[in-house]
């Protein structure tokens, strides 16, 4: 099987409201629909949707990326073409994520299994996923309410925008209502100082906290190691894991949960290959999206369902986009499906004559 063409189609995706976080806001997600044919005919997609807020390369750098690339995929094999992108993932890992994805789509779809089962012969049929409810706002009671009823058992929020103690009022008022089974995954995104968030974290006691994203704005091995041991509930780092390295973080077991974002780190397989150093390590895995689009949202799935654990995974923020590129996986009951379909299951709205 070799590559017979390429193309890289640009998309601007608005967000039906801002997306806030205490490392501040957008309202758009920008990227490219990464699309390869073979010269049999398969097509495989993928989704190259830089965020370097979130730690990947920059627009400019991803668009000049792509262009070579583009010179020199015709003729090559999937498989070489997989090696080259390994020695780019640290370099551009949103380019690398988008055409890591198409061409693991083609391989999976030439071994005739989804893309998750290509990764890991023991994936999952279905992957929990938490509601992305955003900030705490005079609203956050009312979208509690309908995640609720959508069947969601984790209700993620954004914490450390607002003055602390209106924070923890208003999440002491939402655990009121909330059933039980249902939990809080709070993300600061670097919100604090060491004292703040230990002051934020003790605060917490005896809600239903699943777990506390990034809670500082400086992480060091021994802040970070001392807040963890701190509490009973498990801390996460993402952008932490950007500051300090993986290696760190698993060698020492600063944090008990570690967050993998496809996009951020070079496509599924070195998250996937993270996710297996971290099992080892005795850390807990979470998939999550950048906000992306349903091509990117479809390759997070699979990767989650590969990881297959028990987590709710942050794959649910389609609804945050006012328009897509395609129809995005639907949860149903707090978790998502995959596809029984060869490869990522993925179909353009250009390619289906449904264009959004």
């Amino acid at each position: 099987m070799r590559l017979a063409g390429c193309s890289f189609t640009p998309y601007r995706l608005p967000l039906r409201q801002p997306w806030v976080s205490a490392r501040g806001a957008f309202g758009q997600r920008e990227g490219w629909l990464v699309r390869l044919e073979t010269d049999s005919g398969l097509i495989g997609y993928g989704d190259c949707a830089p965020l370097p807020e979130a730690g990947t390369e920059s627009m400019a750098s991803a668009a000049a990326g792509l262009a070579d690339w583009a010179g020199v995929l015709p003729g090559m094999a999937p498989e070489a073409t997989l090696v080259r992108l390994d020695a780019e993932t640290r370099r551009m890992p949103a380019v690398c994520c988008g055409l890591e994805t198409a061409l693991l789509d083609l391989l999976a779809q030439q071994a005739a299994l989804p893309l998750a089962r290509w990764l890991s012969p023991f994936s999952a049929l279905s992957v929990k996923v938490n509601a992305a409810l955003g900030r705490l706002d005079r609203q956050v009671m009312a979208r509690a309410r309908v995640a609720v009823a959508e069947g969601y058992a984790v209700l993620k929020l954004k914490v450390g925008l607002a003055a602390a103690h209106d924070e923890l009022a208003m999440l002491r008022d939402l655990a009121g209502i909330l059933p039980a089974g249902v939990s809080l995954r709070l993300d600061a995104n670097q919100a604090w100082s060491e004292r703040q968030a230990s002051d934020f974290l003790a605060a917490l006691a005896g809600l239903p906290v699943e777990s506390v994203e990034d809670p500082l704005a400086c992480p060091e091995v021994v802040s970070l190691g001392r807040l963890q041991t701190a509490v009973p509930f498990p801390l996460a780092a993402d952008e932490s894991m950007l500051r300090l390295g993986a290696d760190a973080l698993l060698d020492q077991r600063l944090v008990r949960r570690i967050v993998l974002k496809p996009m951020v780190l070079g496509g599924l397989r070195p998250a996937l290959a993270l996710a297996h150093r971290a099992r080892e390590a005795g850390l807990e895995c979470v998939v999550t999206t950048t906000v992306d689009s349903a091509a990117g949202v479809y390759a997070a799935l699979h990767l989650a369902a590969a990881v297959a654990n028990e987590l709710a995974h942050g794959l649910a923020t389609s609804a945050w986009l006012a328009r897509d590129i395609g129809d995005p996986p639907q949860p149903v009951a707090g978790s998502l499906r995959v596809r029984n379909v060869p490869g990522l299951g993925f179909a353009s709205a250009a390619d289906t004559g449904l264009e959004k």
